[in-house]
């Protein structure tokens, strides 16, 4: 995130591939908060809000809503803009999928006493896979994103965006999370008629 100007006018400004990738960078860095806090073996009985419970928490928080607006934004539109896009998006719900899974599991287990190392095992096998997402997405679904419309339009679908991500819940739905292949919109279905009641309310 070096060198990004993050100030609140430019953030207001951004266009929708700058603001994805710089949910990318505070995802990492919150990754990099959470591996640190558990590997220090700190947790949040002191009330201090730097353990690793607090730290998960919030990436838990973040990606969910990141991911929340990527399936209401970003990938109905990769699924029409590019060749084979379905079969592109697919994969991407998929991943989203076990990401969604994963985040459950985890959320249930120690990350300060006994079980951080079983924590940290999953959660850097976590870490893995939603690098590997990330880059898809990035390879994959973003230029189609830069490439399309004008200035004007990438910056309405940065507010689009943030306006899914304002109606995102703090966690994935357990009942959102299946294993079968009938969920119609990935791990965060639970959300889906708020946000695209946020977005109707951004278009007008």
């Amino acid at each position: 995130m070096a060198g990004r100007d993050t100030s609140p006018g430019a953030v207001a400004e951004e266009d929708v591939v700058a603001l994805l990738t710089r949910r990318h960078d505070e995802i990492r860095e919150l990754f990099d908060a959470v591996e640190n806090a558990a590997a220090a073996g700190g947790d949040d009985d002191d009330d201090s809000g730097g353990g690793c419970r607090t730290a998960f928490r919030r990436l838990v928080r973040v990606l969910t809503a990141h991911e929340t607006a990527e399936e209401e934004i970003v990938h109905p539109y990769a699924r029409g803009a590019l060749e084979g896009g379905e079969e592109i998006v697919a994969a991407r719900l998929e991943e989203e999928r076990r990401t969604g899974r994963a985040l459950l599991r985890l959320e249930s287990m120690d990350c300060a006493g006994d079980g951080r190392a079983a924590f940290l095992r999953e959660f850097a096998a976590l870490r893995e896979e939603t690098e590997a997402h990330t880059r898809a997405e990035e390879r994959y679904e973003f230029p189609p994103l830069e490439a399309g419309g004008d200035p004007e339009w990438r910056r309405a679908m940065a507010r689009a965006v943030r306006a899914a991500e304002s109606v995102a819940p703090a966690r994935p739905y357990p009942a959102a999370v299946p294993d079968g292949e009938d969920a119609a919109a990935g791990p965060f279905a639970a959300v889906v008629d708020r946000a695209r009641g946020a977005l109707r309310r951004e278009e007008r």
